[in-house]
């Protein structure tokens, strides 16, 4: 699919209840490191921290820090031994952070202050990587974001989960709601809000639908990432690579690379 509009979702709305918000990144996060969804861009991060000579990963836009513990364990027990990834976010959740930092003994840390992907603080050094975010930003802003990482010298990986299909759509209004009415009450850490919103007042599961339906049309496939990376980098500071990487069941993950030369 190479449609892209640039629709609304309620997350990104700044009076959306933070309450309802939290319980979709919540599912976001359950359903992404069940899955493992981005277990295959695990060499491209790899690289990605050899070439720029990294132990640390900032992670920009992190939500409620899906598939980011999955991600760590494996670069942790296979080539970085001292990986370290802080997780940020314009609307930190502590709490959720809190419970991912205990379970891997530190491994995963967090950045409590608001942190503007488009304006990084110095003091945030490591490889940067924004995982299933990229698409909520306008062209602008994405390419704001892809500057402030070739303006200090740090790479940068955007990993999308999906592979923008009308299958995935489809998946969107039929299966997955299903699998999260099943799933919600097995959700850490437990919420009585989130059962409220999405078995009384289903808020959560309604807006999850939308939202994902969204998300996938907002994507930017390969050909228009390496677009705004070109745009972001007239200079030709760093080395860019874009694409889709697949897992052995199917599902696919369109990410941008890229390091300085």
């Amino acid at each position: 699919m190479r449609l892209r509009l640039q629709l609304f979702e309620f997350e990104d709305l700044p009076w959306f209840p933070a309450v309802i918000r939290a319980g979709m990144m919540d599912y976001l996060r359950f359903m992404i490191s069940l899955l493992r969804t981005y277990q295959p861009i695990v060499p491209l991060l790899q690289e990605g921290l050899k070439r720029s000579g990294q132990e640390h990963i900032v992670e920009l836009c992190a939500g409620a820090g899906g598939g980011t513990e999955g991600i760590w364990q494996t670069l942790h027990t296979t080539s970085h031994p001292d990986l370290h990834i802080t997780l940020t976010d314009l609307y930190p959740q502590p709490a959720t952070w809190e419970l991912l930092q205990q379970r891997t003994q530190g491994g995963l840390r967090y950045e409590p202050a608001a942190i503007d992907a488009t304006h990084v603080p110095a003091t945030l050094t490591g490889f940067r990587t924004i995982f299933s975010a990229f698409h909520h930003f306008p062209p602008t802003v994405a390419r704001a974001i892809l500057t402030d990482a070739v303006r200090q010298g740090t790479g940068i990986g955007i990993f999308e989960g999906a592979g923008k299909h009308w299958l995935e759509i489809l998946l969107a209004w039929t299966v997955l709601p299903f699998v999260q009415l099943l799933i919600t009450p097995f959700i850490l850490p437990f919420r009585l809000s989130r059962l409220v919103f999405t078995y009384l007042i289903p808020l959560i599961p309604l807006c999850t639908i939308w939202d994902g339906t969204v998300s996938i049309l907002r994507m930017y496939p390969p050909d228009a990432l390496l677009a705004l990376a070109q745009q972001a980098d007239p200079a030709g500071r760093f080395q860019w690579r874009a694409g889709k990487v697949q897992h052995r069941w199917g599902p696919e993950v369109t990410y941008l690379v890229g390091w300085p030369v």
